[in-house]
């Protein structure tokens, strides 16, 4: 086959020879796929790439998550049982009403335990998330026993009353002491009367 005899202006390829028209075939094939993987399959494959080095982090995800919904219920047990202690300690906070009668309990407990009061001065209410801080600052003197019975009286009320920044020096004779804390108690904002309101408003907030 002589390539010179060939006619090959491009509207005479019926007249080509089998040969020479195959290999066109294969060579329009060969521009025709390059075109498409160039164009296309490398941004696929570019895709591909992105996806596969995500894939790790998305499996630990979702056993993350899976792991999550298998102890579902748990969890929900959980937020329950922590509802209702919180229901708990919120009905132990005195209201407005019940602070008066409150500040009243804490200095007879300091009495009858057979303290004397040098400083009994509450500061003004710290706002918190539901509930106020009512901060005490105290000052009493007495035997090493009788201030473990006033600690020992305080955690006895029926409301709730923490003893904080507690100093202890000498004082006199005899084992005289004398006590320097901060009393707090809390005060329930008005408006929620439960821990289910409390949880429902603190839910809202987010």
């Amino acid at each position: 086959m002589n390539l010179s005899e060939i006619n090959w202006d491009i509207h005479a390829v019926g007249t080509w020879p089998s040969p020479v028209k195959t290999a066109a075939m294969v060579f329009v094939c060969v521009v025709v796929v390059g075109i498409g993987v160039y164009f296309d399959t490398l941004d696929q494959l570019t895709v591909l790439k992105s996806t596969r080095q995500k894939e790790p982090g998305l499996k630990g995800e979702f056993e993350e998550k899976q792991k999550k919904a298998v102890n579902l219920q748990d969890f929900q047990d959980q937020l329950t049982q922590i509802e209702t202690l919180l229901d708990k300690m919120i009905r132990q906070m005195p209201t407005e009403e019940e602070v008066a009668n409150l500040l009243i309990d804490i200095s007879q407990t300091g009495l009858a335990s057979g303290l004397q009061f040098r400083l009994f001065k509450p500061d003004a209410p710290i706002p918190k998330d539901f509930y106020s801080e009512l901060p005490i600052n105290i000052q009493v003197t007495g035997k090493y026993e009788d201030l473990g019975l006033f600690v020992s009286g305080l955690a006895s009320l029926p409301r709730i009353v923490t003893l904080h920044n507690v100093n202890i020096t000498p004082e006199g004779k005899e084992g005289a002491l004398l006590m320097s804390a901060v009393v707090k108690t809390y005060n329930e904002e008005t408006g929620v009367s439960s821990a289910g309101a409390g949880a429902k408003k603190k839910r809202g907030g987010k």
